[in-house]
């Protein structure tokens, strides 16, 4: 009897419908996790994905309310707020009230911050043509409108 339970136990298992590998999430994920270990090389100063994207954004777009700065990112409240209280605590971000709306806060780069950005955006620049070197310039092309179509 123990023999036989063994032996069921070690038989194959037909090929299942749903393949993880196979699936667009898990390889979504797989491409995350190598671009996350290329950013943390590659960015040149202490600071995480999220808090880079905050910083980029604020360089780009100018002051800005947390919210929108959330909206314009990708994250959500609680995570927006979480990022702007350490930037701001690192003295990169500070937060003054809005002329037009006196109960919104404005959320701009102080003068470090500033610099802080510019000094990684070239870093960014190699970490994006890293994360997509294994493609060719039209593979590059295609993945990115795909992947914008998706969004």
């Amino acid at each position: 009897m123990a023999r036989s339970a063994v032996q069921k136990r070690s038989v194959k298992a037909a090929k299942p419908g749903y393949v993880l590998d196979d699936q667009i999430g898990f390889i979504l994920r797989q491409v995350s996790q190598r671009h996350a270990v290329i950013f943390a090389r590659e960015i040149g100063i202490n600071l995480t994905p999220t808090q880079w994207a905050a910083l980029s954004k604020l360089s780009e777009v100018g002051a800005c309310s947390q919210n929108q700065l959330g909206r314009l990112t990708s994250m959500d409240v609680a995570t927006i707020k979480g990022v702007i209280d350490r930037l701001t605590a690192r003295g990169l971000t500070e937060t003054a009230p809005d002329p037009d709306d006196g109960r919104r806060l404005l959320v701009s780069l102080t003068r470090a911050g500033q610099q802080m950005a510019d000094k990684a955006a070239p870093n960014a620049l190699v970490i994006s043509r890293e994360t997509l070197a294994p493609l060719d310039a039209k593979e590059r092309d295609t993945l990115m409108a795909l992947l914008g179509k998706l969004r």
